[in-house]
């Protein structure tokens, strides 16, 4: 027999399995920001608006088919293709829903899903009553079915993706045309032949089934519109994602734990993976049973739940996050739900270590000083007594004293020059021979950083040979030469310096009858402080100083200031025939 679709009910199925498809889409999106009771009420909702679109445009569709004679419709069956829509969506969504779902239970949900569909178009069609027998083309029969096999695939794919509303929008106009496109090769593969059935004219009118249908159309308005009003969680995340605040949710007490994208890239967790709480807890510093003991007594106690956690990044760098959150839903005394929000503190980290640096380096920039002025003081004490042995009247005294301060203050500038980690060797050395022609003072050697208390016992002794060179010895005269050569060598423990300063051209030499402040001071300095070796030879043709002394610079040594007290009082005095 001749039969034809209405175009009006043609287009109104295919707006309704769109519409539906859209609805279904956005309301699976709410499904992944949610966990727990909420979690199951969003994906039924879901599942039963996906169900209920379906048989809604199949039933739209057949108030369009007009198949030449009275149509009635069996309540029975009627109801039985809407069950088993909503039965065949809400089974598949709720296993392919699942975060450890993987590509095949996706794809045997997806089969069951078009099966239970293509089984509700055919039991929705077993449902009319009319006087012409209703037979099928096999062929059209299998490619229904392949069909809505296909789209629900796709639809279960769809559902479990994040995307861009342009992407929903194109994703539920596909599903929707492929639905409808099942539909209607069901209705090619009809065969009617002229002929009596049984039951003619019983079942439901067909207007009474269009109120059935349109009522089926406004639930799913009705579910879109509850979404859409009252589902204010997702503006409450998307405000957190953009604030750089990650959200995280913990069900109870299954402690099904659920982390939004942000508190994820946090936690430096590739999205998709599984992670629960036994994941988070193990990320925290303390031990085992404390880390479970204070999420315990946080949910026991309805207090504040607070976690800092050191993250060390897959790609390098480490950051600091607090995880904090408390009980928020409780059911007859009961701890059901518990939210909290993971922010980045490194910043936060980063400023307390600096001011606990800053209070370290103050503390001992203090206990320096202290340690620095006395020490200071003190040798300032012995070069005063000293100066003041050798010294025939009170104008010798002050020349004597202040030379030496003045000595004892450029070593000090040296130092302070390089935040009292280092001097230089030669710096030391120009400090004291510069006043003089360079022509009469050649210095060879290498770059050798020295400890300040190297630097302030060396600087003290290059002042004593450089004075008594130019009141005794070569620099003294204009022929005189003063040549200073020195180099680092492997020692025992490290490194050792080996210094030769040789006098030439100057008056002759003759040794000391006793030692005198010049001699005690290299002795007391050289030996004493920086644990070194020294040799003086008073040479007829001129005098000569030769210093071994280890390096503590780059050892790892103490570099503290020496005591100068001892090197000084010990004296210098190189006595030369004039």
């Amino acid at each position: 027999m001749p039969h034809h679709h209405h175009p009006v009910f043609v287009a109104l199925s295919l707006l309704i399995a769109v519409f539906g498809s859209w609805t279904a889409l956005d309301l699976s999106r709410r499904v992944r920001s949610h966990i727990g009771r909420t979690r199951q009420v969003w994906l039924g909702t879901a599942a039963v608006a996906m169900g209920v679109s379906i048989w809604s445009m199949h039933f739209i569709a057949m108030l369009g088919f007009d198949p030449g004679v009275a149509v009635g419709y069996d309540v029975g069956l009627t109801l039985l293709s809407l069950a088993l829509a909503v039965a065949a969506t809400w089974g598949a969504f709720f296993s392919a829903a699942r975060e450890r779902s993987g590509g095949a239970l996706v794809m045997l949900a997806g089969a069951a899903m078009g099966a239970g569909i293509c089984t509700m178009h055919y039991v929705g069609m077993a449902a009319m009553r009319m006087s012409a027998p209703m037979r099928y083309e096999p062929r059209l029969v299998a490619l229904s079915l392949l069909i809505a096999v296909v789209a629900a695939t796709a639809a279960l794919v769809a559902a479990r993706r994040e995307r861009s509303r342009r992407w929903r929008a194109t994703a539920a106009l596909i599903l929707g045309f492929a639905i409808a496109g099942m539909h209607y090769t069901g209705m090619a593969a009809l065969i009617l032949a002229p002929g009596h059935a049984a039951g003619i004219g019983s079942g439901a009118p067909p207007y009474g089934l269009g109120l059935g249908v349109a009522a089926g159309a406004m639930l799913i308005l009705f579910l879109a519109l509850l979404a859409a009003l009252y589902d204010q969680r997702l503006n409450v995340l998307a405000a957190l994602e953009a604030g750089g605040v990650g959200y995280w949710e913990l069900s109870l007490p299954d402690r099904t734990l659920h982390v939004s994208p942000r508190g994820r890239r946090l936690l430096d967790r590739r999205p998709g993976t599984p992670f629960g709480v036994a994941d988070l807890l193990a990320m925290a510093p303390s031990g085992d049973g404390v880390r479970e003991a204070q999420l315990q007594a946080a949910i026991d106690t309805d207090k504040e739940y607070d976690l800092e956690l050191r993250i060390v990044a897959r790609r390098g760098g480490t950051r600091w996050v607090n995880v904090r959150g408390r009980v928020v839903d409780r059911v007859a005394g009961r701890p059901r739900r518990m939210v909290g929000v993971m922010f980045d503190i490194t910043e936060r980290q980063e400023a307390f270590a600096q001011v606990a640096d800053s209070e370290r380096r103050q503390r001992l920039l203090i206990d320096e000083l202290n340690h620095r002025v006395k020490n200071t003081l003190a040798a300032v004490q012995s070069i005063s007594r000293q100066s003041a042995k050798r010294a025939g009247s009170i104008d010798d005294f002050r020349e004597l004293f202040e030379a030496r301060l003045i000595a004892l203050s450029q070593t000090h500038n040296a130092l302070t020059r390089t935040s009292w980690e280092r001097a230089q060797l030669d710096e030391l050395l120009h400090q004291q021979l510069d006043p003089y022609p360079p022509d009469q003072v050649q210095l060879d050697g290498p770059q050798v950083d020295l400890a300040p208390r190297e630097a302030l016992a060396l600087g003290m002794v290059f002042h004593e040979l450089a004075m008594n060179a130019a009141k005794y010895g070569a620099l003294s005269t204009r022929a005189g030469r003063v040549r200073v050569s020195w180099a680092v060598i492997p020692g025992g423990a490290g490194e050792e310096l080996l210094l030769d300063w040789a006098e030439s051209g100057g008056p002759a030499v003759t040794a000391p009858g006793q030692r005198g402040f010049g001699t005690r001071m290299v002795q007391g300095a050289v030996m004493g402080e920086l644990g070194g070796t020294s040799e003086l030879s008073f040479e007829t043709g001129g005098f000569r100083c030769k210093l071994s002394i280890p390096l503590d610079f780059g050892r790892g040594a103490a570099r503290d200031e020496p005591n100068l007290k001892s090197g000084v009082q010990e004296g210098f005095s190189a006595t030369r025939a004039k």
